[in-house]
């Protein structure tokens, strides 16, 4: 079992550097480094320390099967939300992705629908143009994108997606998780 490599993975995880985790836990950040390399062995004491900084328990470290991901999302795994005014259905595709670093969804825009307007952020948007085609509002900016095409951006301003065709407009997207 490689301990120095859960430990290296969860801090990455909180985001956290060595420095940092070491201040969390009044260990040295050479301290730190020695334990992720496999190089130290740290005592029950320090470890479970370490864990609790960590939000982990030692039951969820040491248990291989909790630890496994899942990777495959089959349609049992979505969720859909239909804005009838505004003209659109939202379909999150990766359950709690909000939580995650990656936000990915379906959008359907209806002719004449809007996906709601967005305040600047720090995060970054990426679509995909399944069928039909959009305008992308991007503070005094407008852009156009049809099927087939790819857009991204950065959502530094006022933002907004609606549809340019005169059918339904499909799109995949996936938003970074916003920092503000």
């Amino acid at each position: 079992m490689d301990i120095g490599k859960k430990i290296k993975n969860l801090r990455l995880k909180k985001g956290l550097t060595q420095e940092e985790l070491g201040e969390r836990t009044d260990l040295s950040k050479g301290y730190i480094s020695q334990l992720e390399r496999d190089l130290s062995s740290p005592s029950i004491e320090t470890f479970f320390h370490i864990l609790e900084v960590l939000g982990c328990s030692p039951k969820e470290f040491f248990d291989e099967q909790a630890r496994e991901q899942k990777v495959v999302y089959n349609e049992e795994d979505q969720t859909d939300y239909y804005d009838e005014e505004k003209g659109y259905n939202i379909q999150w595709l990766v359950p709690e992705s909000n939580e995650k670093e990656m936000e990915p969804v379906k959008l359907v825009l209806q002719k004449g629908g809007a996906f709601k307007e967005f305040e600047p952020s720090l995060a970054e948007t990426f679509g995909y143009v399944l069928k039909g085609s959009v305008v992308i509002q991007l503070g005094k900016r407008t852009y156009f994108a049809k099927a087939g095409e790819a857009i991204y951006f950065h959502a530094s301003e006022t933002h907004q997606i609606i549809n340019d065709s005169d059918g339904p407009s499909e799109l995949i997207l996936t938003v970074t998780e916003s920092y503000l």
